[in-house]
């Protein structure tokens, strides 16, 4: 059950931003920008499923994930970036597999799991030391990131163990009572989560989670690069 605190915050509905996944709006992609900047929780499309985007570095907002989702404190959320640049900003010294997998499938759906710089609040970290980062396919969350200045949370937009949501309709049935806006930028172009890399284990890489990239092309790829 989520917490009573979000259930006194809840809205009657949330508003329904459509953006042009192609060629997003600038105004549009600016006042998405501003709620992220103001501390919301926002509804956002992304190359796999539909996410909650808010500001990592907004400790009340990373709270209001953990309670719309009824997720567990003990997940660490995933981050969506716009570069390898940025990257780098939020993270202890990369390995060179770091490096190799950015080159070949970012922007796309591959998630690699890092060392997290001390910047990072500990609650997105779940206390683990660790981040997961992408650069998505997906020009709608990339053009957030840039105008908002911070990189935004990636979890899926459900509740935690409900079905994840491909389209803003979805995730309007699931968490608009809770969340103030919800960016709709057309059907997901694929229905399978990323494939996430862990990348923290000085012994060696591996795959935490096969999804949209097979763990045996990746095992290929390494193993030529």
């Amino acid at each position: 059950m989520r917490s009573n605190r979000v259930a006194k915050e809840a809205r009657v509905a949330a508003e329904i931003v459509r953006i042009n996944s192609e060629a997003p709006e600038s105004s549009l992609i600016a006042y998405v920008a501003e709620q992220i900047r103001s501390g919301s929780v926002l509804g956002m499309p992304t190359d796999t499923f539909y996410g909650l985007a808010a500001d990592p570095f907004n400790l009340r907002a990373v709270e209001k994930i953990y309670d719309v989702k009824s997720r567990s404190r003990h997940k660490p959320l995933s981050l969506m970036i716009e570069s390898v640049d940025q990257a780098e900003d939020l993270t202890r010294p990369l390995p060179e597999e770091f490096y190799k997998l950015a080159r070949k499938y970012w922007p796309g759906p591959l998630t690699l799991i890092v060392r997290a710089a001390s910047r990072l609040p500990l609650k997105v970290t779940a206390n683990t030391g660790n981040v997961a980062l992408r650069v998505p396919a997906c020009k709608i969350p990339v053009a957030v990131v840039r105008a908002a200045g911070v990189p935004l949370t990636a979890t899926s937009a459900n509740v935690s163990g409900a079905s994840e949501c491909t389209t803003a309709d979805g995730v309007r049935q699931q968490l608009g009572d809770f969340i103030p806006v919800i960016v709709d930028g057309g059907p997901s172009p694929r229905s399978v989560a990323s494939t996430i890399v862990d990348l923290t284990d000085p012994s060696g890489w591996r795959v935490q989670r096969e999804g949209a990239i097979p763990a045996q092309e990746i095992s290929d790829f390494l193993a030529q690069a």
